[in-house]
């Protein structure tokens, strides 16, 4: 019998935290060993921000609900629902949540996520 082409994700990858922000790794390195790429559902909670980092992937943020922050390269960029963003891999980024509202976004990257190539700086 023929090997499926296809993988259906019932139970996402939950990556620990502990800021209060929801990660479910769809698929990705630690959900379904993808290296290629990683797709990622996440809620930040108000107020929430992370240190600023040097990525060596490039990053597609897609805002569902809320607002979101983007500090990239010294420039600040604020997303509202129904916007996207692409990230180029080595740009120096902070993600941040400074709003009283909840945000929900999808973020995808090529390639896939790894703490080892995301390069966060010490707060």
């Amino acid at each position: 019998m023929a090997e499926k082409r296809y993988f259906r994700q019932q139970t996402p990858f939950v990556v620990p935290t502990t800021d209060g922000k929801l990660i479910e790794e769809h698929i990705g390195q630690a959900s379904t060993g993808t290296e290629q790429y990683s797709v990622a559902h996440m809620v930040a909670p108000p107020q929430w921000s992370e240190p600023h980092q040097r990525p060596e992937f490039d990053e597609v943020t897609i805002i569902v609900r809320g607002r979101k922050r983007f500090e990239v390269d010294g420039d600040i960029i604020e997303l509202s629902a129904g916007e996207s963003l692409l990230i180029k891999a080595g740009a120096r980024v902070r993600y941040s949540n400074p709003f009283d509202a909840e945000c929900e976004y999808w973020s995808i990257c090529v390639p896939a996520f790894s703490p080892a190539t995301v390069h966060r700086e010490e707060e």
